[in-house]
């Protein structure tokens, strides 16, 4: 019983064997499987309704890819593999983002070389597998609701090698400073630090200490994003 479920849908593993009844429901089973990989990725994410729509469509793509190489896995491959590309030719996602894209193609892949319910299975797995990983939030960050970026712009002639380090032991257990960049033409310097404040409510006194020594210039504090670490 369960070798014909997860048996090869096509009589004989290629295009040429194939019927319009083995292609609809390859296809059909791809278009399923990219909804619920869709409707799983927005889930507690922020997302772009074109982002949603590319996970819905993009397995019934990739299957279609491998039924019309006649089989090929390798050939398969590099077409989808190419095809892939195109969505991180300008931007190139968040690492949650690429994972969905990856969940989605593999789910494709076994669709197209006639194993729906093995796909089926998998995108299950996975999909229960990341939200046990999210419920124990497991490779969080310590102290998150306390972690913070903090920017703070100074004049381009003030030494701030250490001029906030007393500031920041102060309301801080841990800090680093991540960037140095210049604007204003070159007339201002901004610091990017990643802290993590001592305890809540600490925002509006540290910054009213800072303000004193980089002369009142901007300073911004923001909680990080996901891939803060990553954009640093």
């Amino acid at each position: 019983m369960l070798d014909n479920i997860f048996g090869n849908v096509f009589t004989a593993g290629t295009a040429a064997a194939m019927d319009i009844g083995t292609f609809l429901i390859s296809i059909g089973t791809a278009l399923v499987l990219g909804l619920i990989t869709a409707l799983f990725y927005t889930y507690r994410s922020t997302y772009s309704k074109g982002f949603v729509v590319t996970l819905a469509t993009l397995p019934a793509v990739v299957a279609a890819i491998i039924m019309m190489v006649s089989g090929s896995l390798g050939a398969s491959v590099a077409v989808a593999g190419t095809f892939s590309l195109v969505r991180f030719r300008s931007a190139p996602g968040s690492a949650k983002e690429i994972a969905a894209i990856f969940l989605a193609m593999a789910s494709g892949l076994a669709c197209g070389m006639g194993y729906p319910a093995y796909g089926a299975l998998f995108t299950v797995i996975m999909c229960v597998v990341t939200l046990i990983y999210n419920a124990v939030r497991f490779g969080e960050k310590k102290n998150i609701e306390l972690r913070r970026i903090l920017s703070i712009t100074v004049p381009e002639d003030l030494n701030f090698g250490d001029v906030f380090d007393d500031i920041m032991n102060k309301y801080t257990s841990e800090w680093k400073l991540m960037k140095v960049k210049t604007t204003n033409l070159g007339s201002l310097n901004r610091l990017t630090y990643d802290i993590v404040f001592r305890e809540n409510g600490s925002e509006k006194p540290m910054i009213d200490e800072l303000r004193t020594r980089n002369g009142n210039l901007e300073i911004s504090v923001g909680r990080q994003s996901a891939d803060t670490s990553a954009e640093l």
